[in-house]
């Protein structure tokens, strides 16, 4: 089974023969050997994602935070930990499968609008590196638990700079109306009176304008807002001891269309804006570093020749990968069977009882049938993290190719599995 070929690195589409390679491993062998649908991540992917960026960013003082929702398998993290990379998170659960996978707490940063006060006394237990707070509620709920627990908090005031992204109205995070992160105006207050809080140390920044920008644009607006704030506190007194940039980079989803922003072009906004800065850059990479390295085979249930569409059924669905169903999203789509003939226009759907339930309109794909191997590419960010059992569908398994090797490192759920948490009812009063 083992070849070294790494085809979803290479700039241009692969021919389909070669599709069916990844990371050394045949996809083909895989999917005879287990049922479909699955996910297959590639070890070598994410390594040389994470070691591009840290050549990229060679001199500058940084800290790279995966951001966990991004692909939260354990396996992932664990590799991750492995390379130094630390976590960003948004959910005491993330905290758990952090800790778990033996990232430090050190290296874990907790981001999100509705931190829980339950949530942030555990991250305080463990002793996170800092929060990155949204509201001032939450700083002055922040502030009694540090207070309860005595232990000080570090925490950075995430700013909203009302910059468009460029990207799907869904994933942007950065502009006035989007419920993320306060004004400028509303953070200059807040360090003007932080010397009455006793508990949190306000002394960093946060910006993350949103998900999957394929424009360097943006991010140079949204990083000379913050570098232009970080000097006025400066210049009145405050010290800053970091500098969170989030992350957002984009991935090609749609290869000979998309071009992602290389890190070297990231790197350069990020020094041209903070190389100045004394403190630590904090950066939240979650899809650019597992979106590529990840995909999903699924097969031809049928193919259905309606009177004005001809449909191509699969195995997956949208419970699977709901990324085309949410946001109209396209990922790559390759038989991985070569047959001959013209491409048809083809609609490209799963089995859920939804319209929704559509990976592709109108796709040109050849010939298919009932049986034939496909992999959906680019799948291992937001895949196997927002996947559901509706339609009591079990989650699929997923699998962590390296080198010609491979591990199950989520078996498929049984039937056992899927209703494990669910009982009859025993009724009780209060």
């Amino acid at each position: 089974m083992a070849r070294h070929h790494m085809s979803l690195q290479q700039p241009d589409p692969p021919r389909i023969d070669a599709d069916a390679w990844f990371d050394g491993v045949d996809l083909r062998e895989l999917a005879a050997r287990y049922p479909t649908p699955f996910y297959a991540y590639s070890a070598n992917a994410i390594r040389t994602r994470i070691r591009g960026l840290q050549q990229a960013l060679a001199g500058l003082n940084y800290a790279i935070c995966y951001a966990v929702k991004a692909n939260s398998n354990l396996a992932v993290l664990q590799l991750m930990a492995a390379e130094g990379v630390g976590a960003d998170i948004v959910s005491s659960g993330e905290l758990w499968r952090s800790l778990h996978a033996g990232i430090p707490a050190q290296r874990i940063v907790f981001s999100g609008v509705g931190k829980t006060e339950q949530e942030m006394a555990e991250a305080l237990a463990a002793g996170i590196q800092r929060f990155n707070v949204e509201s001032a509620d939450e700083l002055e709920a922040l502030e009694r638990l540090a207070s309860s627990l005595h232990v000080t908090a570090h925490a950075a005031v995430r700013i909203n700079p009302d910059v468009d992204a460029l990207t799907h109205a869904k994933i942007s995070t950065g502009k006035a109306e989007n419920k993320f992160g306060v004004s400028i105006a509303e953070a200059r207050r807040w360090f003007a009176r932080a010397g009455s809080m006793h508990h949190v140390k306000l002394d960093g920044l946060h910006v993350h304008i949103g998900s999957q920008m394929l424009s360097v644009a943006p991010i140079r607006e949204a990083l000379a807002r913050v570098a232009a704030f970080w000097r006025e506190l400066e210049a009145a007194g405050h010290a800053l001891n970091s500098i969170d940039v989030g992350g957002g980079l984009g991935v090609r989803y749609r290869y000979g269309h998309d071009e992602p922003v290389t890190p070297e072009a990231y790197a350069s906004a990020i020094r041209d804006h903070l190389g100045a800065f004394k403190g630590r850059i904090l950066l939240e990479p979650g899809r650019y570093l597992v979106g590529e390295a990840g995909v999903l085979l699924t097969r031809v249930v049928r193919i259905k020749q309606g009177d004005t569409h001809r449909f191509v059924v699969l195995d997956a669905a949208m419970n699977d990968l709901l990324r085309p169903s949410l946001y109209d999203a396209w990922h790559d789509i390759v038989p991985l069977v070569p047959r001959p003939g013209p491409s048809q226009a083809c609609d490209i759907v799963g089995p859920v009882c939804e319209t929704g339930d559509t990976f592709a309109r109108g796709r040109m794909l050849p010939p298919l049938e009932a049986g034939d191997l496909v992999m959906i590419r680019t799948s291992g960010a937001y895949g196997s993290s927002m996947s559901s059992t509706y339609n009591s569908r079990p989650l699929v398994a997923e699998l962590l190719l390296d080198e010609g090797r491979h591990a199950i490192v989520r078996r498929r759920q049984t039937f056992e599995d899927m209703i494990a948490g669910e009982q009859p009812a025993r009724w009780e009063t209060v």
